[in-house]
């Protein structure tokens, strides 16, 4: 049984995502502040964090800050922060997701399954070269790309930008991570040039490049493969 550690001060809120969370067979620790969260995750080592930024002690930011000195246990922010810049960053200081208030219940306990499996699955690494889809095959070691049977030609480029997406599966990568990571800190800004590969990278591997079903778009935060 999987354990969610839920850091929130609205005691309704937190009723509502424990009810949720251990109907679905979660066992669920709750903290109203940071100090708290600290404490319980060092005792209780979560699978999943799920942070309110807006806490009563201490910033939700440096929460993250915190916890990513001792661990990489998946954080999923739940938030009223709904601008751009707030959403980055969280993303920056070591946030996995974020998802912002009012929320849908359905769409935050699947971003919860899909935390729960990125911890128990191994990381995508050197070790693992091999990414199959329904759609389309990557082999990282061969820098192989086959669709329908078929060889699809990747630029060093597109590669470069596939591979940080497909070795992370289901974990959103900000924009800023992939532009400095690819492109070098001087490129930073310069999020038409993701906009451009990410839809050459559709246009090869996916069946419809205007309906993604591997290489998905989150508004203003970044991008994720969903495996």
């Amino acid at each position: 049984m999987n354990r969610v550690l839920v850091v929130e001060d609205d005691p309704q809120l937190v009723r509502t995502l424990v009810i949720n969370m251990k109907a679905r067979q979660y066992r669920v620790d709750a903290a109203p502040d940071g100090t708290t969260a600290l404490r319980l995750a060092a005792a209780h080592h979560p699978d999943v964090v799920v942070l309110d930024l807006g806490l009563p002690d201490m910033d939700g930011v440096e929460v993250i800050k915190e916890l990513r000195d001792t661990t990489r246990v998946p954080i999923l922010v739940l938030s009223a922060r709904r601008a751009s810049g707030e959403k980055v960053t969280a993303l920056d200081a070591g946030a996995d997701d974020y998802v912002t208030k009012p929320f849908d219940m359905d769409e935050l306990l699947a971003r919860l399954r899909a935390a729960v499996r990125r911890t128990g699955t191994p990381s995508t690494g050197p070790e693992t070269t091999l990414i199959k889809t329904d759609e389309f095959t990557l082999d990282l070691l061969a820098k192989k790309a086959t669709r329908g049977g078929r060889d699809v030609r990747l630029t060093p480029t597109e590669w470069h930008l596939l591979e940080i997406l497909v070795t992370n599966p289901g974990r959103l990568i900000p924009q800023k991570q992939l532009l400095e990571e690819v492109w070098g800190e001087s490129h930073s800004g310069k999020t038409n040039y993701l906009r451009v590969y990410i839809a050459q990278l559709r246009r090869k591997l996916e069946a419809d490049p205007a309906r993604p079903l591997y290489l998905i778009t989150e508004s203003g935060m970044g991008y994720r493969f969903d495996a």
